[in-house]
């Protein structure tokens, strides 16, 4: 069982509102600690939000679509991606009413984009490299965007918008709870990670965060570290470095990133 994962919400609610003043009425939370059952994190409750999330945006809206919480892939059978498997997100019921796919998030608040929406997804999930299925991926070892298109050809793309994606982890690796950043509460390492470098350089570039995330995730996961930090580390795994998609390619050492 994943601990951090309503710390996460609260803190990211928190975030948006103080950091990018977003309006607490524009806020849709859902938990498993919210009172009235249509907030709670059931995959009909989250396939409905997806859905308001992008209903009636216009030229110059910005959305965040934030998810902290268990993710899994199973084997793909549509020739739609290109490591053969398919990214899901695991809604509080998914044992009975199954996970939701990333073809799912892709068709219900990538497509509907229009020219001038800007979309940010924040995932901190296991398995969560591309689960907005955008067709780009940035690989900061080269500091180049690789492709990431459907080899069937399948639609992928915005319908003039753009969708960016902050992943925990590529798609093949796993997510860590940690109390390692924090001290005392749980939290998705790369929720922690995230906020507290843009808190402290809000004009940050989206090349420049993720170099000072993988800085900080170096030092926990050195060898000087282990001793001290990994036994508090979910499972014991090491913290992995967050992966940045898009539907279009940018300059990403000079462009500010900005919810």
């Amino acid at each position: 069982m994943l601990k951090g994962t309503v710390n996460d919400v609260k803190s990211m609610r928190e975030f948006l509102i103080s950091q990018y003043g977003y309006p607490e009425e524009c806020i849709r939370v859902l938990t498993e600690d919210e009172k009235e059952d249509i907030f709670s994190p059931t995959k009909k409750n989250i396939q409905e939000s997806l859905k308001w999330l992008v209903e009636g945006s216009e030229s110059g809206d910005s959305l965040v679509f934030y998810f902290s919480g268990h993710g899994l892939r199973q084997p793909d059978f549509n020739n739609d991606e290109r490591d053969g498997f398919d990214e899901t997100i695991c809604p509080v019921d998914f044992m009975q009413e199954g996970m939701i796919l990333d073809n799912e998030i892709n068709s219900t608040i990538v497509w509907p984009l229009k020219q001038g929406v800007t979309l940010h997804a924040i995932v901190d999930a296991c398995h969560s490299g591309t689960i907005l299925d955008l067709e780009y991926i940035y690989n900061p070892e080269i500091k180049k965007w690789e492709d990431n298109s459907a080899p069937s050809k399948a639609r992928k793309s915005t319908s003039g918008g753009i969708a960016i994606c902050l992943s925990a982890c590529d798609d093949d690796k796993m997510a860590a709870d940690t109390t390692a950043f924090t001290g005392k509460a749980m939290a998705g390492a790369m929720t922690y990670l995230m906020i507290e470098t843009i808190k402290k350089d809000p004009e940050i570039t989206y090349g420049h965060l993720l170099e000072r995330m993988r800085e900080m995730v170096d030092q926990f996961n050195d060898k000087s570290c282990l001793g001290k930090f990994l036994p508090t580390v979910f499972y014991h795994r090491k913290i992995q470095n967050a992966l940045l998609s898009s539907s279009e390619t940018f300059e990403v050492y000079a462009k500010k990133f900005l919810l």
